[in-house]
C-alpha cells in the first residue's frame, strides 16, 4: 500500500492524498485488505443473514474505499452489485420502499436438483482452489470448457515504481539535434505533471490501461503499440478520438517516437510550490523515431496487416 496509490493503471485526484497517509495507515489497510478478502467471504455461506449482511457491510465498505482512491473501471461496481443478495428482503424492505417477502415452498424435485448443481460446482472448484494455494498460481484462467469456475485477478503483484511511455511527434522532415518534438496527450494516464489525475470510472479507458501495461517492459512484447504509431503518423481521427487533444491539426506529423520516464507524486512541499501533481524524470528511449517511410517499419506493418501496400 506504500506504493499502489501512486503505480495503479490510472490515479485519481484523491489518489494523490490517500498516497500521503502515515505508513501506519498503509499497514492497517493492508490488514484490511486481507480480512475483507480472505475471511469475510465465508460469512457469505453462513445461513444467518445478520452474518451475511455483516460480510456485505464489509464488501460495500470496501469497494467504496477502492473507488474513492482510485480509477480501476467497473471492477468495483459490479462488486456492488453482487453484494445486493447479502441483505434479504426482510431488511432491504427497511430501507427502501419494497414489497414485505413472500415465504415460497421449494418443491422435491428442484430441491434435488439444487443439490445435485451445487456438489457439481464443489467438485469443480477443486482445482481452482488448490491453484490459489499454489506457488505456481496462475490468474484469470478457466479450469472448465463452460468457464463455470475460473481465477480473476486484475494485478499479479503492486508495482513500486511507475514508468510512462511518453508519445511526442515532429513535422521537422529530417530528425536533428535541434528538432522540436510535441508531446500526445491521453485522456487519463499521466503525462503533463501540471494536469490534475483523472476521474473516469466506471468508464474504462482502455488505451491509457493498457499504455500502463506497455511501461513495463519493451514495446516487442507489446506490438500493439507500433499499430498506434503507424495510425498517429497517418492522422487516424478514430485513433485521435481516443486522445486528450491532436498536436498537429493541420497535418500528421513525419515522425513519432516514444520516451520512458519515472514518474512520482509530488510531496507537499512540491505541491506548494509549483503545484504540479507529478514530477518525473527520463529514463530512456523507448522507440526510435519511425516513419512511414521507414522501410523497415513498413514492411513489419504490411506484414501484420495494419498498412495497406498502396498507402
Amino acid at each position: 500500500m506504500y506504493y499502489h496509490y501512486e503505480t495503479q493503471p490510472l490515479p485519481n485526484p484523491l489518489s494523490w492524498y490517500f498516497h500521503k497517509l502515515p505508513p501506519l495507515f498503509h499497514r492497517i489497510e493492508t490488514l484490511f485488505t486481507h480480512f475483507v478478502e480472505l475471511i469475510v467471504p465465508w460469512g457469505l455461506f453462513v445461513p444467518v443473514s445478520l452474518v451475511a449482511a455483516l460480510a456485505g457491510v464489509f464488501i460495500v465498505v470496501f469497494q467504496v474505499l477502492l473507488i474513492f482512491s482510485g480509477n480501476l473501471s467497473w471492477l468495483n461496481y459490479i462488486t456492488l452489485v453482487l453484494c445486493i443478495p447479502c441483505f434479504d428482503d426482510s431488511l432491504l424492505s427497511r430501507i427502501i420502499p419494497i414489497k414485505p417477502p413472500v415465504t415460497l415452498s421449494v418443491s422435491e424435485p428442484r430441491q434435488g436438483i439444487l443439490i445435485l448443481l451445487t456438489g457439481l460446482i464443489l467438485m469443480l472448484s477443486l482445482r481452482p482452489a488448490m491453484n490459489l494455494f499454489s506457488r505456481r498460481q496462475i490468474m484469470n484462467t478457466s479450469f472448465e470448457p463452460l468457464h463455470l469456475v475460473n481465477t480473476y485477478g486484475a494485478f499479479g503483484s503492486v508495482t513500486r515504481e511507475r514508468m510512462e511511455v511518453i508519445v511526442e511527434g515532429t513535422d521537422d522532415p529530417v530528425i536533428t539535434s535541434a528538432t522540436k518534438w510535441r508531446e500526445y496527450e491521453f485522456k487519463g494516464k499521466p503525462g503533463d505533471v501540471n494536469r490534475r489525475p483523472c476521474v473516469v470510472s466506471p468508464y474504462h479507458w482502455r488505451l491509457d490501461w493498457q499504455m500502463w501495461f506497455a511501461a513495463m517492459s519493451d514495446y516487442p512484447y507489446h506490438p500493439w503499440i507500433l499499430n498506434l504509431v503507424a495510425k498517429l503518423l497517418k492522422g487516424d481521427n478514430s485513433t485521435l478520438t481516443l486522445l486528450a487533444g491532436n498536436p498537429f491539426p493541420k497535418s500528421p506529423p513525419k515522425y513519432i517516437r516514444a520516451e520512458l520516464y519515472h514518474y512520482r507524486f509530488t510531496s507537499f512541499e512540491e505541491r506548494k510550490k509549483t503545484g504540479r501533481w507529478w514530477s518525473r524524470n527520463y529514463v530512456r528511449q523507448y522507440l526510435p523515431p519511425l516513419s512511414l517511410q521507414n522501410r523497415t517499419f513498413r514492411g513489419l506493418l504490411i506484414k501484420e496487416g495494419w498498412l495497406d501496400d498502396n498507402l
